[in-house]
């Protein structure tokens, strides 16, 4: 892919629409392209994760033990958004199911982005903070219907 594409798809991704031009095009161009075979494994579960993956082509399937079903990423889907911000492991496994192209994005670039644009560390930080709450509304929305029985 040509840089004006991967900035196009990297503007496109949640995460990163409300960055700015400037912080998505360092994200873009620093950005490691990866090319996968249909059956190749990205990462395993339980793997530390340093990284965040935007698929560009194909699709990606993720898949946990002890889970009931997948899930695939296509297009435009950010894989590991957590390992953007914080050191964790791999919840599931990321393998392709059709060849695809991945751009991997290291934490440690995400946090350079964040130190240069300030302004867009705190958009992140704010839609971390929404996601949170949701989450957390969302959790507490289970636990009531669990107690109903």
């Amino acid at each position: 892919m040509a840089l004006d594409d991967d900035i196009a798809l990297m503007a496109r991704v949640p995460l990163f629409a409300s960055l700015g031009d400037e912080p998505v095009r360092l994200l873009a161009f620093s950005a490691e392209t990866r090319f996968l075979r249909a059956g190749d494994v990205l990462f395993k579960e339980g793997q530390a994760a340093d990284s965040g993956y935007v698929v560009a082509a194909g699709r990606v399937t993720l898949e946990s033990e002890g889970e009931i079903g997948e899930f695939i990423a296509g297009p435009g889907s950010l894989i590991g958004e957590i390992a953007l911000i914080i050191e964790t492991l791999r919840p599931a496994t990321a393998t392709a199911r059709d060849p695809a192209t991945v751009l991997r994005i290291p934490r440690s670039l995400f946090r350079r982005v964040l130190t240069e644009f300030p302004d867009a560390a705190q958009r992140i930080h704010q839609d971390f903070r929404d996601k949170m709450r949701a989450t957390t509304a969302d959790l507490l929305r289970v636990g009531r219907l669990f107690e109903r029985g």
